[in-house]
Parts: structure tokens; C-alpha cells; sequence
């Protein structure tokens, strides 16, 4: 830092422990009613169209704002590579700076703004709390560098992500810049399930000199939310609520608290101790025109500064968390997996209809030929299928033999996810293989989307987190689950390394078993098997009987799936229907009987439901 930008930031600091100051509005809303589409990446057009980011900063200057924030809220490496502009991470945090220094003049202060990452964290997410760091810490270098007077920590969702963008805050700029961290609630108050006791414990443990709300669900929420919070914090309150929820008016979304309204709720927060209001989405220089002329009738330099901590009886969980449930109790697979017992599945697709008789069949030959469990996989290559939770749950009702749950992150936010399991273990279908899921475009309905909200990493994580009583906000939820969490592994991965990289983290997460892609390939088994030594559990390998040499082709075409030269041959002269069918389950045969040794059990798949190719791999080899 300079010593021009520590002597404003200084001044700044002074400012703010002895009145009351007013921030600006929404930058987005402002570029949106100029004919920004709303897919645009607003960050970027500091560089491609700085003119019109300036002249918002200068109506919010005339409204009587006196702090600018910068328009650099989704600038980080992450979210800027998500529009292919990475390369611009420099330009667009610096000319953001500048833009609002230009329009600050000698009146207003510069806020570097910094918002989430746009991507999942540890434990949810597989980039690491160091990468959140570091990816924080290059942006807030590059705004501290560019001569911002404070920073402002915005619309945070996820304490653990906000605690990375904090530190790497205090670490860039030091002592002397005022940091500023926010997060946004529902319209409970609460986040992500927490209650604002509990996160505004830890605001005031962090090292900032701020914390408040903003974004949100509109000043109602926001209010009532900080009335909780000042019970908690000695720290500066600060508030900057949307306009209230959007709502579409001929295809637009519009906020429709008036500035009138939001004046109100000034005097409101700032009898309530907000020493730094402004606004969010839907805020506009006329709100901020308003705002400013409650706080001047109020005489700010007058206000009674917030109250002290008080001693507010929280009620806290009498029990302590409930111990995890060992695998052996969980389920009959958890039982024979912790009894060193050599399983094998059978795989089933769900009916693409209503009448699953066929499945249910299968499912019960599979049990009189002595098979541990039916896998029933959730949309396979995103196609619409009966659920797989329901088929498992036919299938254990009406076939009596246990059943494997995929469950994948593709079709589910996290509150559906959480819902569905909750809902799979009352029904008691127990084991489940977590996985992200085939991405639509894989399927024949192009027009559907995706969630992922979280991938097989997170979805492992809430499984843990249920599994010990927690929900997905980390609150007790005075039951617990026992589900057996299986994860899925690729031996033949292209990058071996990040398959490794994130088997290790699955098991990290709470993994307790893992089932392979099919293999066909035992040094590449072998290999893998001892990648993951140091983070063993039970390996079920997955056996696929070939039915073609087209099928064998498919696998290593399409499916990326590595099959040796000496078994495409072998299916190659296979010169019928029924050879390759035989000459599919004789490769089956072998695969089994050279992976026992290594694995645990078996995954045999039903080609094409042809559950008889399973079992004839399973009684052949003489495995049950």
C-alpha cells in the first residue's frame, strides 16, 4: 500500500468510528435497466464499456452516496473463467478501481467489492480451502494494489467460503484497511439453516472490522436479522438489503420497494446501531438519495453507538452429536463388507415406465443364485427412468433382496438431496453410491438442465453430515440416518493423478466403500489399487460382459473404458450372436477370477437387461 491510499484509508477508519456513512446501490440493477443482458459478465464491462460503468458511480456520487463500491463483485479467477476471460482478471479488477476513483473525486470513499467464488468449497465442493484463499487473495491484492480505501466481503452464502475470503483480506491489506464482511440470509434470518447467533459469533472472532447483511430478501428481513446479530457482535453493524424479492413484470425482473420505503427502514436500522447502510439489488441513486436524507436528519454524528454484547440465553443441544454408526450395523452389505465377506451386485436399470414386473423378476433370479444386492443406478447416461430410490425400494419389498441406491448430484439442489435421503432411509433402503451424474447433453433430451449443486464430493460430505444428526447447515436435527456411503472410481481414468487426487478426498469426506468403472485392463486395477493404498476401503470392481464387438468398441469409443487388444480380438472372431455372447461371459469369467485376489467383490452388469449373462459370470466361477 502507498502512503496516499494508507493516509484514506486511515481517514476512512476515522470517519467510520464516529458517524454514520452511506454506501451506494446496486451496480447491476443499474446496467441492467441500460440494456445489459443479464447473461453478461457486468465485471467485464469495466474494460469493454468503462464509460458506462463510470456514469453509475457519478449518480450515485450526485445521490449523496459516500462510499463507492467497485464493480469487480464476481471478479475472482473462477468466475471470470467461467466466461473464458481469465486472462482479463488484472484489467478488470484495476479498471474497476480506477472507474470509481474517477466518479469518487474528493466526496466518497472506494470499497473494493468481493464476492463469492461461484464454485463449491471443501467439504461441499472439491476446491480445497488453500485454493479459496489464494483465489480471494489474487483479486484482493490486485484492488488493495490499485488503491481501494477499504474492502467490502459481499452476498457470502457459506461461512467456510467467507472465514477464506476474510483472512486473505486481513493478510493482503495489513492492519490498517477497514474489512468489511457480509453475508445474505433467507427470509428466516438464518443461513443456510444457521441461526444469526451463530454466525455472527463468529463474524465478531474474525478478524473484521465490520459485519452486517446484505442482498438478502429486503429490508424486513434484514432488520429483524440484525436486531438478532447486535446481541452478538461489539463489532460495527452494516446493512445494504435489496429492494425487496424481484418480481417479473413482461419478462423483466423489478424490485418493487419504493425509495419511500426504504428510507423507512434507514431510520429503523440505524436505531437499531447500522453505522454503514446502503443497498443491494434492486437499489437505485433515488433509494440512495432518500437513505442519505434520513441519515442527515438523524444527526449520525449524535447516534448512540451499538449496545454492548448482552447476555442472551441461546438454547444449545443437551446431547452432544451422536456417534457415527460402524458400517457392520448400517446395512446386510455393511455387515459383510466389515466381515471381510467377498460380495457381488448385479445392476438393474429402473423401468422407463410404471411397471417395473421385469426388474422385480430379475431381482429375484439374482437372489436365488445366491447374488448380495440389486445396483440400481439413478438416470444412467441422463435418461428418464423411474426413479432409482423407488425401484430400490420395489425391489427389497417385493424381491426381498437388498438393493443399492446411485444417487447422483445432477437432478438435485441440495435441499432436494437432503430431502430424498432423509426419505430413502425411513423407507430403508440403507446403501448408496454417490455420484455427480452424467451431464444432460449425454441423454436424448437436450433441452433438460442440470443442478450439480454439489458433486460427489459434497454429496458424500451431506451424507456424513446426516449420518452424525446434522443437516445441511450444520444443525442438529435430533435423528440421525444410517446410510452406507458408497462412491464411485475409474482404474482406467485418463489422469490417473486427479482421479486419485479426488478418491482420496471422497474417502476424506466419509467414503466407507467405492465401485469401479468396468475393467477390463488388470494392470491399469492394479495400478490404481495402489495408488489409493493409504486411503483403502472395501473395492468392489465392476465386470462387464461383452455381447459384440461393437459392444466392445462402444466401451472404448464412447464410454472411454480400456479393453485390451487380445479381448477386442477375441470378440472380433467371435463370427455369431450366441459366440460373442459366450466368448463376452469366458472374458467375464477370467476378469472375476484375476481381480478376487485385489477386490472385495464384484459389480456384474446385465447388458442390455440380459440378467442371465450376470449370473452365468457369478455361478461359473463358483463365487457364491
Amino acid at each position: 500500500m502507498t502512503t496516499a491510499t494508507i493516509a484514506k484509508s486511515q481517514e476512512f477508519r476515522e470517519q467510520f468510528a464516529r458517524r454514520v456513512l452511506v454506501a451506494d446501490g446496486a451496480m447491476g440493477t443499474m446496467l441492467y435497466s441500460r440494456g445489459v443482458f443479464i447473461n453478461r459478465c457486468f465485471d467485464e464491462l469495466n474494460v469493454a464499456q468503462p464509460d458506462l460503468v463510470r456514469n453509475v458511480h457519478c449518480e450515485y456520487v450526485r445521490a449523496g452516496a459516500e462510499i463507492l463500491e467497485t464493480n469487480t463483485f464476481g471478479a475472482n479467477r473462477m468466475r471470470l473463467g467461467a466466461f473464458g476471460i481469465a486472462e482479463k482478471l488484472r484489467a478488470i479488477n484495476e479498471s474497476g478501481v480506477r472507474l470509481a476513483r474517477e466518479a469518487a473525486g474528493d466526496v466518497a470513499y472506494v470499497a473494493g467489492a468481493v464476492g463469492p467464488l461461484g464454485a463449491h468449497i471443501e467439504p461441499l465442493g472439491p476446491i480445497s480451502f488453500a485454493e479459496a484463499r489464494a483465489c480471494f487473495r489474487e483479486q484482493i491484492d490486485l484492488l488493495i494494489a490499485a488503491g481501494v480505501d477499504l474492502l467490502i466481503l459481499e452476498t457470502f452464502q457459506n461461512l467456510d467460503e467467507l472465514r477464506e475470503a476474510v483472512f486473505a483480506a486481513r493478510e493482503a491489506a495489513g492492519p490498517n484497511l477497514v474489512v468489511v464482511a457480509c453475508v445474505t440470509v433467507d427470509d428466516s434470518g438464518g443461513l443456510r439453516g444457521t441461526a444469526p447467533e451463530h454466525f455472527t459469533r463468529l463474524l465478531d472472532e474474525w478478524p473484521v472490522d465490520a459485519a452486517g447483511l446484505n442482498c438478502s430478501v429486503g429490508p424486513k428481513v434484514a432488520l429483524e436479522t440484525i436486531e438478532k446479530m447486535r446481541a452478538f457482535t461489539r463489532k460495527p453493524l452494516c446493512a445494504m438489503p435489496n429492494a425487496g424479492l424481484p418480481v417479473r413484470v413482461e419478462g423483466r425482473s423489478l424490485y418493487l420497494c419504493s425509495p419511500e420505503y426504504m428510507a423507512q427502514y434507514a431510520r429503523r436500522f440505524l436505531a437499531a446501531g447500522v453505522r454503514l447502510i446502503g443497498g443491494c439489488c434492486g437499489t437505485t441513486p433515488e433509494h440512495i438519495r432518500m437513505v442519505r436524507a434520513e441519515v442527515r436528519s438523524l444527526q449520525p454524528g449524535q447516534l448512540v453507538a451499538p449496545s454492548p454484547r448482552a447476555a442472551v440465553a441461546v438454547e444449545t443441544p443437551a446431547a452432544e452429536r451422536p456417534a457415527r454408526m460402524p458400517i457392520a450395523a448400517k446395512s446386510g452389505l455393511g455387515a459383510k463388507l466389515a466381515a471381510g465377506r467377498f460380495v457381488a451386485f448385479v445392476e438393474i436399470l429402473p423401468p422407463r415406465g410404471v411397471d417395473a414386473s421385469k426388474e422385480i423378476a430379475g431381482a429375484r433370479l439374482c437372489k436365488e443364485h445366491g447374488i448380495d444386492c440389486i445396483n440400481v443406478p439413478d438416470g444412467p447416461r441422463a435418461s428418464a427412468r423411474m426413479s432409482a430410490l423407488a425401484t430400490c425400494q420395489l425391489i427389497q419389498e417385493q424381491a426381498g433382496i437388498e438393493a443399492v441406491n446411485h444417487f447422483c448430484c445432477r437432478d438435485r439442489n441440495i435441499l432436494g438431496i437432503q430431502s430424498e435421503l432423509l426419505g430413502g432411509h425411513a423407507v430403508g433402503v440403507r446403501n448408496l453410491i454417490c455420484i455427480t451424474g452424467d451431464p444432460p447433453r449425454m441423454g436424448p433430451n437436450l433441452n433438460a438442465t442440470a443442478v450439480f449443486d454439489v458433486d460427489s464430493i459434497g454429496l458424500v460430505n451431506i451424507v456424513n453430515n446426516l449420518n452424525a444428526g446434522l443437516d445441511i447447515g450444520g444443525n442438529p436435527m435430533g435423528s440421525r440416518t444410517a446410510l452406507l456411503i458408497g462412491v464411485g472410481a475409474n482404474p482406467g481414468a485418463l489422469n490417473l493423478d486427479e482421479e486419485v487426487h479426488r478418491f482420496e478426498l471422497k474417502v476424506q469426506a466419509g467414503a466407507e466403500y467405492a465401485v469401479t468403472q468396468p475393467v477390463f485392463d488388470l494392470d491399469l486395477l492394479e495400478q490404481f489399487l495402489l495408488r489409493i493404498e493409504h486411503v483403502r476401503i472395501p473395492v468392489i470392481c465392476g465386470i462387464w460382459p461383452l455381447t459384440s464387438f461393437r459392444n466392445a468398441e462402444f466401451m472404448v469409443n464412447e464410454l472411454r473404458v480400456p479393453v485390451p487388444e487380445h479381448y477386442l480380438e477375441r470378440m472380433r472372431r467371435a463370427d455369431s450372436v450366441d459366440k460373442a455372447r459366450a466368448e463376452g461371459v469366458a472374458i467375464a469369467r477370467e476378469m472375476v477370477e484375476r481381480v478376487r485376489p485385489l477386490v472385495q467383490g464384484v459389480q456384474l452388469s446385465a447388458p442390455f437387461g440380459r440378467y442371465q449373462m450376470a449370473l452365468e459370470v457369478a455361478e461359473a466361477i463358483g463365487a457364491r
